[in-house]
C-alpha cells in the first residue's frame, strides 16, 4: 500500500501541488481563518491539485512512454495508468466536497480553479490557450483561501492580480524542461510558441510584476504598512527582482531549465511570505 501511495504521490507533479498548497495555507492564515478552516482549505486545496496533477500523468501516459519519460511512474511501468485515472478522479471529489464546507463562493471559485487545470491536462496544454487555465487557476486561490467560511469577503485587486500573474510564471517555467519531448510529440502550447528564451524571460518578468503588486499593495491604501513593514515590503520585492535578473541572464546564456524553475520556486517562496506579512490588507 505504501510504495502505491508513493507512486501515486510521485505521478502528481509533487513540486507545484506542494507549492499551491502552502500558498493557500499562507493566505488563509493571514486573513486571519480560523485553524480548522485553514486545515479544511489544505485538504481541499491539496486533494484538488493531486488530481490535477495525477489526471496530467494518466492522459499523458501515452507520450511519456513514448519519449522514454524515467521520472515518471507510468512511463516506467511501474504503476498502471488505470490506477493513476481513478486516484485522479477520486481526489477531484473529495477536493470538491471539502470545498462545500467553505461557503458558496469558495466553494464555485473552487471547482473553477480545478476545473481549469482539468482542462489544461485534457487539451488546452496543445493550444495556445495553454496559459489561461494557470491564470484562471492562481487569480481563484486568493479568492479559495480569503471567502473560505467568509463569503461576503473577497481578496483585494492586487491579491487576485498577483496570483494571474504568478500562474504566468509557473506556467512558463515548468514546461521548460520538457520543451524538446513535448515538441517531439505534438505538444505547442503558449511557452513551447515562444521558445526556450521567450518562455523564460517572461516568466521571470512574471514574477517582478507579481512582486511589485504585492509591494504597492502593501504600501497603498488605509491599512498601508509603515515603518519596518515598509522596510520588509520592500526588501522582499528587491529579493524577488535580484532573482528575476538572474533568472533572466541564465536564460539568455540558455543554462539548465531545471535551475531556472527553481528560482522561480525560490522567488515565489518570497512573494509567500510577503503575502503572509500583508495580512488583513489581502482583503477587500
Amino acid at each position: 500500500m505504501i510504495p502505491r501511495l508513493r507512486l501515486l504521490f510521485a505521478s502528481s507533479h509533487p513540486g507545484p501541488t506542494v507549492v499551491v498548497t502552502v500558498l493557500a495555507i499562507v493566505i488563509a492564515s493571514a486573513v486571519g481563518r480560523p485553524p480548522l478552516v485553514v486545515l479544511i482549505v489544505a485538504v481541499a486545496v491539496l486533494a484538488g491539485q493531486l488530481s490535477i496533477g495525477l489526471a496530467n500523468d494518466w492522459i499523458d501516459a501515452g507520450r511519456d512512454t513514448a519519449v522514454g519519460r524515467r521520472d515518471k511512474p507510468i512511463a516506467r511501468g511501474d504503476i498502471p495508468a488505470s490506477t493513476v485515472r481513478a486516484a485522479a478522479f477520486g481526489t477531484a471529489a473529495s477536493a470538491l466536497m471539502l470545498s462545500a464546507a467553505l461557503g458558496p463562493v469558495a466553494a464555485i471559485a473552487h471547482l473553477v480553479l480545478v476545473g481549469s487545470g482539468w482542462a489544461y491536462d485534457a487539451g488546452l496544454k496543445r493550444t495556445v490557450w495553454s496559459i489561461l487555465p494557470f491564470v484562471v487557476a492562481f487569480g481563484l486561490l486568493p479568492v479559495v483561501a480569503v471567502s473560505a467560511d467568509a463569503p461576503g469577503q473577497l481578496p483585494a485587486w492586487w491579491g487576485i492580480a498577483t496570483g494571474a500573474v504568478f500562474g504566468v510564471a509557473i506556467h512558463c517555467s515548468n514546461v521548460l524542461p520538457d520543451l524538446e519531448d513535448d515538441r517531439a510529440t505534438g505538444v505547442r502550447g503558449f511557452p513551447h510558441r515562444l521558445g526556450f528564451r521567450g518562455a523564460g524571460v517572461l516568466a521571470f518578468g512574471a514574477l517582478v510584476v507579481g512582486g511589485v503588486l504585492v509591494l504597492l499593495g502593501q504600501l497603498a491604501g488605509p491599512r498601508a504598512v509603515h515603518g519596518a513593514g515598509t522596510a520588509l515590503a520592500v526588501v522582499a520585492t528587491a529579493v524577488v527582482v535580484a532573482i528575476a535578473a538572474v533568472g533572466v541572464a541564465l536564460v539568455i546564456r540558455g543554462s539548465s531549465s531545471r535551475l531556472l524553475f527553481r528560482l522561480v520556486i525560490t522567488a515565489s517562496l518570497v512573494l509567500v511570505i510577503e503575502l503572509a506579512l500583508a495580512g488583513a490588507q489581502l482583503v477587500a
